[in-house]
């Protein structure tokens, strides 16, 4: 009797770990992209991206309705190539970095629109407002392990904002019609996630 509530307790356990393991997931950093796109002057796309970010992603696949996301971007690592205009991003005329030095996202609901197919809604923070957007994310249907045997899934996600609603008015008319910078903001994330506990040095 006791050999088999010993072994029903191993099973239990092992239970237990694989369900926290397939279940909390955080950015492996080296392998994921917080990147924005932005139109310049009507005519091209410029695109940007942020350095420093943290996150994690709640993700059970029996679960797919409780996908959960909670992210925060360092504003002051953004990046789009150019010290100058980095610089007027960090500015009180953009980002204002030394007023309001996060942005950040926390999901409030998950949509199944289908296998790997998902419409997270939640709050964005930027520039100290706070609006409801939805993000469409899809991958998470692939489960693979890295070379130390750790498993990883990937996913998109992908939204447009108003850069007004949160109160990034800056901009300049152009002579020959339109403005210099684009309201509409694309956000591109391109994620790779990791086991929540694993090294973030893990390749």
């Amino acid at each position: 009797m006791k050999s088999k509530l010993g072994l029903s307790a191993i099973i239990l356990a092992a239970v237990l770990v694989s369900v926290a393991s397939a279940s909390e997931w955080s950015l492996d950093r080296a392998h994921t992209n917080v990147g924005f796109d932005v139109q310049h002057m009507m005519l091209t796309t410029v695109h940007g991206s942020f350095a420093k970010f943290d996150g994690t992603v709640n993700f059970d696949p029996a679960k797919p309705e409780a996908l959960a996301i909670d992210a925060t971007i360092d504003a002051s690592s953004v990046d789009t190539r150019n010290d100058r205009r980095d610089d007027h991003l960090r500015s009180a005329d953009f980002f204002d970095v030394t007023k309001y030095p996060n942005l950040t996202f926390t999901s409030k609901k998950t949509d199944v629109l289908g296998p790997g197919h998902f419409k997270v809604t939640g709050d964005l923070t930027i520039h100290g407002v706070t609006k409801e957007v939805a993000l469409d994310v899809k991958g998470l249907d692939k489960q693979v392990k890295d070379p130390r045997g750790n498993p990883r899934m990937a996913a998109t996600a992908t939204t447009t904002i108003n850069r007004e609603d949160y109160g990034l008015m800056w901009n300049r008319a152009l002579e020959s019609g339109g403005v210099l910078v684009s309201k509409d903001v694309q956000i591109v994330l391109d994620v790779e996630l990791q086991a929540a506990d694993k090294d973030q040095s893990a390749k």
